[in-house]
């Protein structure tokens, strides 16, 4: 009481404002988190000592950050596109300077949040006395941000900077994973079409002679990504579609196309925050103008991957990066500037198609009669799930039915918050939500309710129960 009547002697106003804050769930601890890195089972590995790479995660988000490190510095320009970048030191790069300073290129999830990664590469490297206060020896570390919040997924857990700078650490030569790890751990495609697809990071590795070309991509464009034949290279589409979807039928059919997907529902904010962030790395000695001309074909031929590219609602950047180990006019193979770029542009749309990982499967409930099940046993399940402040699910049981809903400030996927929704059956402990995207319930673990086992799993707790159960 005496905090309200605090609160009300220096004007409503005021006292509005508090409650207001006080009402504000408290999110999650980013402390407690465990920084995972360099973990994955496909990656690209290709002999090139100058160039470091390391990708870090956090689990729990499920989101992370892809640190691209220069032990020797290098020289870097840089292409923006799209209505909404987000990125750290790119004005520098514009200025053209013809000495290599650049450290490190940094990507990360986590949208503005994620920027933080960048700038504690920059940080770890004056601590770790690589780099110092000298002006000729400051830390410069450039980078990226993709959207992976929202509605993606149930909590806001963003890349920070205890997990960049353990990435940082963690980098090494010639070894980038492929598919969804490191800034690309939640990324997605085609929202414009409600393919919303799972995508990731890709990279790609090309040697001529003495010439070293390598691209990488995290891959959360707005369009579809397109394979060379011009199929779409994954898409959750409409049941009216073909399965052999190509990008020429979805964009002849536009604005059509656009309509049967996510793009006019409520989630259509969503859906629309998108981002292509990439790098391409030459070890060829280049001036600044020809490596900015190089960013600009490599990023211009980008709209044959993605279709369509660079959209008002992407914010995508690109940075080319000369290493300058290899002289061109004392090199015993070299490639005029026009040889450079075309080929450059190839081995990105390699990369972008390498960031495509196994989709899941939508799930078909088999031909299970309720009555085989027990009321006792759905009964079980049922409670408060939590899996973050913002997002809450309540499971009930009726007349040996499971029913699922949203009872937090969101929605969890097709799990509403208007109304209960039944849960399928599809074994004893898992269900599913029938619809266009997967969404599996899983009780298989005492006390927890895990959405979409697996890679992109989000983990809820019941209420009551302790973290050690």
């Amino acid at each position: 009481m005496a905090a309200v009547a605090s609160a009300l002697s220096v004007g409503a106003g005021a006292a509005v404002t508090i409650a207001l804050i006080a009402s504000r769930p408290t999110l999650a601890d980013q402390a407690t988190l465990s920084p995972i890195v360099d973990s994955a089972d496909k990656v690209l590995r290709f002999d090139w000592p100058a160039l470091h790479i390391g990708t870090g995660e956090y689990e729990e988000g499920p989101t992370g950050v892809t640190v691209f490190y220069f032990p020797h510095r290098a020289l870097a320009a840089v292409d923006v596109r799209g209505g909404g970048p987000g990125t750290v030191n790119t004005d520098y790069l514009r200025l053209g300077y013809d000495t290599p300073e650049l450290d490190a290129v940094v990507f990360s999830g986590g949208s503005w949040y994620g920027l933080e990664s960048i700038t504690a590469v920059g940080t770890a490297l004056k601590d770790d006395g690589i780099r110092d206060g000298t002006w000729t020896n400051l830390a410069l570390s450039v980078g990226a941000i993709i959207y992976d919040l929202g509605e993606r997924r149930l909590n806001e857990i963003y890349p920070d900077k205890r997990l960049a700078q353990a990435t940082f650490r963690a980098a090494q030569p010639g070894v980038f994973p492929l598919g969804a790890h490191g800034a690309g751990r939640f990324a997605k495609t085609g929202g414009l079409f409600g393919c919303n697809a799972y995508s990731g990071e890709g990279g790609a590795f090309r040697q001529v002679g003495e010439i070293k070309i390598a691209a990488f991509a995290v891959v959360n464009a707005f369009g579809v990504v397109a394979r060379r034949d011009g199929r779409v290279a994954a898409c959750y589409g409409d049941v009216k579609w073909a399965k052999d979807l190509r990008t020429v039928d979805l964009l002849a059919a536009y604005p059509a196309s656009r309509k049967a997907g996510s793009a006019l529902t409520s989630s259509a904010n969503e859906s629309r925050r998108n981002t292509t962030v990439s790098l391409v790395v030459t070890n060829e000695k280049l001036n600044p103008a020809d490596l900015q001309r190089l960013a600009t074909h490599v990023h211009s031929s980008m709209g044959r991957a993605l279709q369509p590219f660079a959209t008002e609602f992407d914010g995508d950047v690109l940075y080319a990066v000369s290493t300058g180990e290899l002289d061109a006019a004392n090199a015993a193979s070299s490639f005029s500037t026009l040889d450079l770029d075309v080929t450059a542009a190839e081995v990105m749309w390699d990369a972008i198609l390498a960031s495509v990982p196994e989709q899941p499967a939508v799930t078909q409930t088999p031909a299970l009669a309720r009555a085989t099940g027990k009321a006792a046993d759905l009964r079980r399940y049922a409670g408060e799930y939590v899996f973050s402040p913002l997002v809450s699910v309540r499971i009930t049981a009726a007349q040996n039915r499971l029913f699922a809903q949203a009872t937090g400030a969101r929605a969890a996927y097709a799990i509403g918050k208007d109304a209960p929704v039944e849960l399928e059956p599809i074994s004893a402990t898992d269900f599913t939500v029938p619809g266009r995207y997967p969404l599996v319930v899983s009780f298989q673990q005492p006390g927890r309710l895990v959405m979409n086992p697996g890679h992109w799993e989000q983990i809820g707790t019941r209420k009551g129960t302790r973290r050690s159960d």
